[in-house]
């Protein structure tokens, strides 16, 4: 398995499992999300809908990285912009007009480091990581065995001669 690929695979699974980690299941940051009493139901809906959406962003991007085919540096292309997606949707979502990345209530028990919530560094740590890892996919080595008016048969490794009509035979 090429670095690339692990690199991807592991921001696929932590982007699969920290939302719901960090807004319900670990208590003391649950407190500030999905079980805290001062959040409207509206809230508390957007926050799951952001779990739920984020978990499944997560699953199809491992699923992308492991699937087998004749592309892999597509799929590999595929899976970091699909991983990338709540990512950058955290970090978009800073400009807007009245939101924080902690409720003032919490200023005492939120983390920071290097002067950046720890959900920012984490996302701008992720994002960086697909970076590389799509930087560092290798291209697929030019076919020499390729001639022109051959094309690889679908679903199968063979080649099928295309005739200069276009059909196969």
């Amino acid at each position: 398995m090429s670095p690339s690929r692990l690199v991807i695979i592991v921001v696929g699974v932590v982007t699969a499992v920290s939302a719901v980690l960090a807004d319900l299941v670990i208590p003391e940051l649950a407190a500030q999300h999905a079980l805290n009493p001062n959040w409207p139901p509206h809230a508390k809906f957007h926050d799951a809908q952001y779990m739920v959406m984020t978990a499944l962003l997560g699953l199809v991007g491992v699923v992308l990285a492991l699937r087998p085919g004749r592309d892999p540096r597509g799929r590999l292309l595929c899976a970091a912009a699909v991983l990338a997606t709540p990512w950058l949707g955290m970090l978009g979502a800073l400009p807007f007009p009245g939101t924080a990345t902690y409720d003032p209530e919490f200023a005492d028990r939120t983390l920071f480091v290097l002067g950046l919530h720890g959900q920012v560094l984490m996302a701008l740590v992720l994002l960086m990581a697909l970076l590389v890892a799509a930087a560092a996919t290798p291209r697929a080595p030019a076919d020499s065995t390729a001639r022109p008016g051959t094309s690889l048969a679908p679903n199968s490794g063979e080649t099928s001669t295309v005739e200069q009509t276009g059909s196969r035979r």
